[in-house]
């Protein structure tokens, strides 16, 4: 094949690759409405998000959603979109002086601040905006489910911008930021004070909520419910953190605040923790502890093991058994197990068990100090 041959060919399979429907990227119809495009972007992006999803190809997907997302949820940019596709969307982009995606500058900046806004980007909150509150929710698992890792997801409702928020404001120079007016109050005549006070009109910087606009009937706000990924690796503790970062209720003018997963380790029946090492207490009867024995436990995976002890076991003995305690969080090996065992004596003997025992023992009835 010749050198122009060979380019060409390249050239045509990387224009393919390029041609993505962007439609199919969300996973909607052609006749999606804002509402609709923007719910399959959040559960995209959730789903592929790089720090909670280690597959491979899932930053490129992420990236796809995103640039989808970009496009479809800018009225202008979807019209070229669908009358032209996406090569004439890169005509128009470059006309308009945005070098064909993300901007000029940094080539990667603003790409990545439009996928993570919301999903973990820390960008823009170093700047003094607001935030809505964090949420701390406990995450109750079982000893069993810390021991061998879990994929869960869990169900969170919150309150998202209606779609078309921004039709329903005006300009006004007393709002601050959201929930901030200034009033203006003349002490005397050339002396004016200025005082903040509390307005929930107020959404941001310069701008009033319009109150029974037609474009957000059920205000500001709706609810939204969305299943988040969380990952518990192996070995995870009680009291452990797991934070998601702008998914938490949306208000105009704010940030999304944090959510975050807190570990709660529900009791088990048999074993009991503390950080790597296991606990647990095993019964043995009287002959056993002194003629020795073996017994099969069963573990938290539900695999059996033996433990073995071949002379006498005094009360409440404690022995170790390295290896099989929970998972090391650094991935380097197990911690231990500590079996304690508890001797279950007899309530009462008979006049021949007693000999017998003396008998055995060696002792007589010699009771002389």
């Amino acid at each position: 094949m010749s050198a122009r041959l060979l380019f060409l060919s390249l050239l045509a399979a990387f224009q393919l690759a390029e041609c993505v429907d962007f439609y199919k990227v969300l996973g909607i119809s052609r006749k999606a409405n804002q509402k609709e495009i923007k719910k399959a972007y959040r559960q995209k992006s959730l789903e592929l998000h790089p720090d909670k999803n280690p597959e491979e190809g899932a930053a490129e997907k992420f990236a796809e959603v995103a640039r989808a997302y970009e496009v479809l949820s800018d009225e202008e940019k979807k019209r070229v979109y669908d009358q032209r596709g996406e090569e004439g969307l890169k005509q128009h982009e470059q006309m308009q002086g945005q070098g064909g995606g993300f901007g000029g500058g940094d080539p990667f900046g603003s790409m990545f601040e439009h996928m993570f806004n919301g999903f973990g980007n820390q960008r823009g909150r170093g700047h003094g905006e607001q935030k809505t509150p964090d949420v701390r929710m406990p995450l109750r698992l079982t000893l069993q489910q810390l021991y061998v890792g879990v994929n869960l997801e869990v169900e969170y409702l919150r309150e998202v911008l209606c779609v078309n928020w921004e039709d329903c404001t005006r300009n006004s120079n007393d709002c601050q930021g959201p929930g901030i007016k200034v009033q203006r109050q003349q002490l005397a005549p050339g002396f004016v004070q200025q005082v903040q006070i509390r307005d929930d009109r107020c959404v941001s910087r310069g701008k009033m909520w319009r109150d029974g606009c037609r474009a957000c009937p059920n205000g500001k706000t709706e609810p939204e419910k969305i299943e988040v990924p969380v990952e518990i690796p192996a070995g995870t503790r009680h009291g452990e953190d797991f934070a998601f970062q702008g998914i938490t209720d949306e208000k105009p003018g704010m940030m999304a605040g944090d959510l975050h997963f807190v570990v709660v380790e529900i009791a088990h029946s048999a074993y009991s923790r503390d950080g790597d090492n296991l606990y647990t207490t095993v019964e043995i009867p009287l002959v056993d502890a002194l003629t020795g024995f073996k017994r099969t436990l069963t573990h938290l995976d539900n695999k059996k093991f033996v433990v073995t002890v071949n002379g006498v076991t005094e009360c409440d003995h404690i022995m170790r058994v390295p290896g099989k305690g929970m998972p090391r969080r650094n991935g380097n090996g197990y911690g231990d197990l500590y079996v304690k065992f508890e001797v279950d004596f007899p309530d009462e003997l008979t006049e021949t068990q007693k000999t017998a025992i003396r008998e055995i023992l060696g002792e007589d009835d010699n009771d002389e100090l």
